[in-house]
């Protein structure tokens, strides 16, 4: 097997992701060398690679998937949002910068040549390349300076899957939609069709499924069941919503719950980090947004943030300082990871991101953070004791006076004040023994002696067995034959061309 092929969507959060992912990891199984592609990804979730650089999370994810380390190389182009019009760009898992709209396109023709010869030499080294595209082929208005979805295809002359999600309703309408609105040339590379999060008797789906091969001249290679099980590592902020329970709650080993309530900051970042604790049974992860949301919670995460200070001063007009100080005066426990550590120390001074120079912070932590121009990326690897994580900011710890919560090889990494606990680590809780102390920590303080933590929960090994029931679902419900033919022949020899206008 030799060559790529690209997998598009009808909207964000359609399961492009995931369904790279699936056919990274069924290929990788069937003894395939394969690598993910994403030429650009919009996303303030992401990961330290291998090389100190930064890619999108989802693409950390399906390099898993493939048996591969997390590289630049998957993910070129990487934009974290900072507010409504400027993003930071990330060239090549470095900061390049930060841009507006306009200027990045405008810069197209050498963002261009970077995406597609990181694509031309992944093509040489492995078998096969299945590359994500973003947001949705249709959005025809980007068109002229696409670069990650048809402006990709035609570029290196890729296929191209459309995913469409049904839960979602309008499903044929997207999909013969996508495809009526392209021009000619980019319809001739739209090979076919994925169903996904389908719920019910797939033989009632058929009738349309075969009206939409007639109207738009292609198949649909699979229709992928609905799954609760599929659900870490989520990019998109789409399923990051206020009062949403985050994962599908296992019941508690003792007698209570231990309920978890994380702020659904405006500009979140690493939303993952908080997942290990939703897989533990018996924790209960709500994301919320008012200060009545905090009330009666159990254990309150800031979460990071890619404008602190601007996520600052939203919380604190929202009136959740107050809550956020009250609940830890009642002995309840406050954890801050990254950005939201930020935020509970005396002061930040930052002069890169937002300019605004210094600001008070809530005052939780005795500690002063101070940005520096030089993003902080780095993965964490400690032997005394054996801990893991990533760090990614650019602000530093100037001075601490607070205890120190853990420390890794004698270096301070994370501090605490009572139960007031804060990090620069993403990934901390991901940490399986380290987890379970802190919960039983917490759980105390909380009053919850009802709360028993479980022995056995692997937050990798679920991560692995995501990956796995994915490709699972990929190998039974989805035509695999046909797919893989895509990536032994290319684009289809013949396609029909659908008029939008009839």
């Amino acid at each position: 097997m030799s060559g790529a092929l690209l997998v598009a969507g009808t909207t964000s959060d359609a399961g492009k992701s995931m369904v790279v992912a699936g056919l990274c990891r069924l290929l990788m199984r069937k003894g395939i060398r394969v690598a993910p592609f994403k030429a650009q990804n919009m996303s303030n979730n992401s990961a330290v690679t291998v090389e100190g650089g930064e890619i999108g999370r989802a693409q950390a994810m399906q390099a898993r998937a493939a048996g591969l380390a997390p590289s630049v190389r998957f993910n070129p182009i990487l934009l974290k949002p900072g507010g409504d019009t400027t993003s930071q760009l990330v060239l090549k898992g470095r900061v390049a910068g930060t841009t507006t709209a306009a200027e990045y396109w405008s810069d197209r023709n050498r963002l261009s040549a970077v995406v597609q010869d990181e694509l031309a030499k992944l093509r040489t080294e492995f078998d096969a390349v299945i590359c994500e595209g973003a947001g949705s082929p249709a959005e025809i208005n980007l068109r002229a300076t696409d670069l990650v979805n048809m402006g990709l295809a035609r570029a290196a002359n890729l296929p191209v899957i459309i995913v469409g999600d049904i839960d979602r309703g309008g499903l044929f309408a997207h999909l013969f939609g996508t495809v009526a609105v392209l021009e000619p040339d980019d319809q001739a590379l739209i090979a076919g069709f994925i169903v996904n999060k389908f719920r019910g008797d797939v033989s009632l789906l058929e009738p349309g499924l075969r009206q939409l091969a007639d109207l738009s001249g292609r198949p649909t290679y699979g229709v992928l069941p609905y799954s609760d099980d599929l659900w870490l590592d989520t990019e998109d902020a789409v399923p990051v919503l206020a009062h949403r329970v985050l994962g599908t709650p296992q019941p508690p080993r003792g007698s209570q719950w231990l309920r978890v309530a994380v702020l659904r900051l405006p500009r979140i970042s690493n939303s993952t980090d908080v997942e290990a604790l939703a897989c533990e049974p018996g924790v209960l992860v709500r994301w919320v947004r008012e200060p009545a949301d905090l009330a009666d919670t159990d254990v309150i995460v800031l979460p990071g943030t890619k404008s602190t200070v601007a996520d600052l001063a939203w919380l604190c007009e929202r009136g959740l300082d107050q809550a956020i100080r009250a609940h830890a005066a009642s002995g309840r426990a406050v954890l801050g990871i990254c950005g939201g550590f930020q935020m509970l120390c005396r002061s930040i001074d930052d002069p890169v991101e937002s300019r605004s120079g210094r600001v008070e912070a809530m005052g939780m932590l005795d500690a002063d953070i101070v940005f520096a121009p030089d993003k902080v990326l780095c993965r964490r690897q400690g032997s005394h004791p054996p801990l893991s994580g990533y760090e990614i900011h650019h602000g530093r710890v100037a001075r601490c006076a607070e205890a120190v919560w853990f420390e890794v090889d004698g270096s301070p990494q994370g501090y605490r004040r009572d139960q007031v606990f804060g990090t620069h680590w993403h990934g901390l809780l991901d940490n399986d023994d380290f987890r379970r102390q802190w919960l039983t920590l917490v759980a105390g303080a909380a009053g919850r002696d009802g709360f028993v933590v479980a022995d056995g929960t692997d937050v990798a090994a679920r991560r692995d067995a995501q990956l796995d029931l994915i490709a699972n679902l990929l190998d039974v419900h989805l035509d695999v034959d046909a797919v893989t033919g895509l990536l032994d022949n290319g684009p289809p020899s013949r396609r029909t061309i659908v008029s939008a206008l009839r």
